[in-house]
């Protein structure tokens, strides 16, 4: 089988190029080159250099080519969507559009959340554009121009990222940083809002059991852990893998939403701040896949602290967003002393 991975080199891409090759995939990556392979891929897969936004050039690598899967891991917009439209009519018996679990209707409106509930964020753009992108693929499935099928993941992270509920412009660092020196980090909601996070690699193992199904055509699938948490208790976690202390400092969501400094309208209001449960019964059918046990937060937590830990080149210090929590925080102490 031959997969097509347009942007093969992000958090999930590279998973799922790891999972298709420990299948005996054919797999072949659509880069522009700017990014070295991780080292696990090197000399297994095929690179084809393209930006995908050069359509004609996109248009010249493909001649001649065909793949049984063609997943897009960098499309946004419903402009990009018609495009692939008119890239790969013809040229796969599938493709997958990764799509987003925050696209779904928030508030939340009933839980848990399955892929019957509507989409409808209002607060963010980003989530907006993918389900304005679901739908120019639907039609087109139901035109006859594309096989589709549609993927929703949810906060999906690997051992170089961690999930966090409020950050600056440089991942979470910062937030493992502040525990580790006995600082408060900012948590909205008071922290007792449920969240899933899922790891790549289980991601991965769904994802890549839609892929050559035919069950899956003209269909939608998010795919997460049936683990949901507190960002309290998710804090907690990470402050305990790292040796630290959480100290929390509540900011109501509203607040953050009004923030100049950061846009945390749509990551908190339309994602972050909202109670999160997912019933993943539908991808488990589909791919019959029922026995896979997806990593506990704890571990999979304990691994990314570790690695943050013991490699420095990839902890991104933010002064600015350090003096963003201080602010907050004596912001927040003056507001419970008005209260007494």
């Amino acid at each position: 089988m031959k997969a097509l991975l347009i942007g093969g080199t992000g958090v999930i891409s590279t998973s799922v190029a790891e999972r298709l090759l420990h299948l005996n995939w054919d797999v072949t990556i659509l880069t522009r080159g700017k990014r070295p392979l991780p080292e696990k891929m090197q000399g297994k897969v095929q690179c084809l250099i393209a930006d995908i936004h050069d359509e004609a050039a996109v248009q010249n690598a493909l001649k001649g080519r065909y793949f049984d899967v063609v997943c897009d891991f960098v499309l946004y917009t419903p402009q990009e969507a018609e495009r692939d439209i008119r890239l790969f009519s013809g040229k796969t018996a599938q493709y997958v559009f990764i799509s987003s679990a925050s696209a779904y209707h928030k508030p939340v409106l009933t839980l848990p959340i399955t892929e019957e509930t509507p989409l409808h964020n209002p607060y963010w753009t980003y989530s907006d554009l993918k389900a304005q992108c679901e739908e120019v693929f639907l039609q087109a499935h139901r035109e006859g121009k594309l096989p589709v099928t549609i993927v929703r993941p949810s906060h999906t992270y690997c051992e170089r990222s961690l999930p966090v509920q409020i950050h600056g412009g440089h991942g979470p660092w910062v937030i493992i940083k502040r525990m580790l020196a006995g600082k408060s980090v900012p948590v909205a909601c008071d922290g007792v809002s449920l969240w899933t996070a899922t790891t790549a690699e289980d991601f991965a193992v769904y994802f890549c059991g839609l892929l050559g199904n035919p069950k899956a055509l003209g269909e939608a699938f998010h795919i997460t852990s049936d683990e949901s948490l507190a960002w309290n208790q998710i804090y907690r976690i990470i402050a305990d893998c790292a040796g630290g202390q959480f100290i929390p400092c509540s900011v109501p969501a509203d607040l953050l939403a009004q923030s100049t400094q950061y846009d945390y309208r749509g990551a908190l209001l339309g994602d972050k701040a909202n109670t999160v449960i997912f019933d993943n019964s539908k991808v488990k059918r589909v791919t019959g896949i029922y026995d896979h046990k997806c990593m506990p937060f704890a571990e999979g937590a304990g691994r990314s602290v570790a690695y943050f830990l013991e490699h420095p080149e990839i902890r991104k210090e933010d002064p600015a967003f350090e003096i963003f929590c201080d602010q907050l925080e004596e912001m927040m102490q003056e507001a419970r002393l008005k209260m007494k």
